[in-house]
């Protein structure tokens, strides 16, 4: 769309808005100064984009019928066959409703990109079709992603399929839901302050966020670039291996990847915890929404590593406790500048940048009642301390997360791996449908206490089933060094394998 050349009377609305007292002369000046730089706006505006090609056919998909998807966990249905053969042959992927299949709908979540429809496929998507996977839709998530909870969809909440009216977690809740389920394989998830594990935990499946970077975030609709994760959501240890192998890896596009790491994940599964250390992190138990059956449920799991041969003691990180603060100005500051402002990318950086998607996504500011509670909360909280503060918290923040890093390394220093509750409670209620504000965001953000830290410190982490509550999973979350998954991978295994997932007080 050409940008029209500036009039006197737009460049003085553009002067009050930035703090100048332009004369009606000066403007004029300005508006004829800022012509020909206009023209070149339109210039590349004509020009033909920069975009990798779709390899696979595909149609559009459809809505499934509610009869269909009794979780409401379905967005789009569709069928996209990949390669005839390879690591994913035969298995079943769903995407989260944030990660662009070209051709077929994406709304992640909110009414006011609904209707939109991306022309490229995310990295990811291409690897896994690479792969032999064929992926049969996109599932609902939150609203823009911004709940741990799964209630903030335009369409409605996406219930747990173990109990009806309870949260299925998020901001990856179809994703889980449908995995948990059994109607799909595999499914894809995002990662900002536990999206992939949230909703793992609440769900009872294996939920992977990797080490930031090690899975290209292209073609997925960013949040933050700070906190920005993508990963794998399985019912076995094994698939989220071979997947997490198929989707990792630079890809040229993304600034997120830097000195990347990768292994055969899957085929380094073997061995056991024998001559592991294991350390229970004190500060990730007891929090004041922290549910008692769940914590002792955790620390079954850690004396059952121990059982299994691995070393486990109680170790402290008392800055631990801060993660969410710190957490807090990345995540709100990031989200308002990049996500919402910045029409979904932001600026200053060599991303592949979707313009349709930014195009679409600006129209927000027309449509700003439609947005989910949790974002306009958001929206007004970063708002407001941009105003106040400018950016400063954020540039802090940052800086602080780097000692919190430290302090989680001391301990894996030591320890080759770090253990407690994904969440500290198991899944909740759903919200009533005229609760008020404050019900819908404490059920939003409620349970990020643990999971929150490792996305600004990046170290991978990995939900965990660990057994049942009430009928209701717990979850154990396994931490390791930055691009080591394997260690993870191997102990989670040997846990699995052993009955870890079905363990009783």
């Amino acid at each position: 769309m050409p940008i029209k050349k500036p009039s006197r009377e737009a460049v003085l609305d553009v002067g009050r808005t930035i703090g100048l007292s332009l004369t009606s002369a000066e403007a004029e000046e300005f508006a004829t100064l800022m012509g020909p730089s206009v023209e070149q706006f339109n210039q590349v505006d004509r020009m033909r984009d920069e975009l990798p090609e779709v390899k696979y056919p595909r149609t559009p998909g459809y809505r499934p019928m509610v009869e269909d998807n009794p979780y409401n966990a379905w967005y789009v249905k569709t069928t996209i066959e990949g390669a005839p053969g390879g690591k994913l042959s035969g298995k079943t992927v769903v995407l989260k409703d944030n990660i662009m299949l070209a051709g077929v709908p994406m709304m992640n979540g909110s009414a006011t990109l609904e209707g939109y429809v991306p022309e490229i496929d995310a990295t990811i998507v291409t690897r896994l079709l690479d792969a032999g996977a064929t992926i049969v839709g996109k599932s609902h998530c939150e609203a823009f992603c911004l709940s741990g909870g799964s209630h903030t969809n335009i369409t409605g909440p996406v219930h747990n399929p173990l109990k009806h009216g309870y949260s299925a977690g998020g901001s990856s809740s179809g994703s889980a839901a449908l995995v948990a389920a059994g109607e799909v394989d595999l499914a894809v998830g995002g990662d900002q302050g536990g999206s992939i594990r949230m909703p793992a935990s609440f769900c009872g499946i294996y939920g992977m966020k990797p080490t930031h970077g090690l899975v290209p975030y292209t073609g997925i609709m960013p949040i933050e670039i700070f906190v920005d994760h993508t990963g794998p959501m399985t019912r076995t240890v094994k698939d989220n291996a071979l997947m997490l192998e198929v989707m990792a890896g630079p890809d040229g596009y993304d600034p997120r990847q830097y000195d990347v790491k990768t292994a055969p994940y899957a085929e380094m599964l073997e061995g056991g915890v024998k001559g592991m250390t294991i350390g229970v992190v004190k500060e990730g138990f007891g929090h004041p929404d922290s549910e008692e059956a769940v914590d002792a449920a955790v620390r079954r799991s850690a004396e059952h590593f121990a059982k299994l041969g691995a070393t486990v003691k109680e170790i402290s990180i008392p800055m631990h406790r801060e993660g969410v603060a710190i957490w807090m100005p990345i995540g709100v500051l990031g989200l308002t500048q990049t996500m919402m402002y910045g029409d979904g990318y932001g600026l200053s950086r060599p991303d592949l940048y979707v313009s349709s998607l930014m195009d679409r996504h600006h129209s927000w500011r027309q449509r700003a009642d439609e947005l989910s509670e949790t974002t306009k909360l958001m929206l007004l909280l970063g708002t407001y301390v941009l105003d106040k503060r400018g950016v400063q918290p954020y540039g802090k923040a940052i800086n602080i997360a780097r000692r919190l890093r430290a302090a989680y390394d001391a301990a894996l220093a030591d320890c080759d791996l770090l253990l407690m509750p994904t969440t500290p409670m198991k899944a909740t209620p759903m919200p009533e449908a005229d609760a008020p504000v404050t019900s819908i965001v404490k059920r939003a953000f409620e349970m990020i206490t643990n999971t929150a830290p490792f996305d600004i410190t990046h170290h991978p982490a990995m939900a965990v089933p660990c057994g049942l509550i009430d009928g209701l999973p717990a979850s154990t979350m396994l931490i390791g060094k930055h691009f080591d998954e394997a260690t993870i991978y191997k102990a989670a295994y040997a846990f699995e394998q052993s009955g870890g997932a079905e363990l009783k007080g």
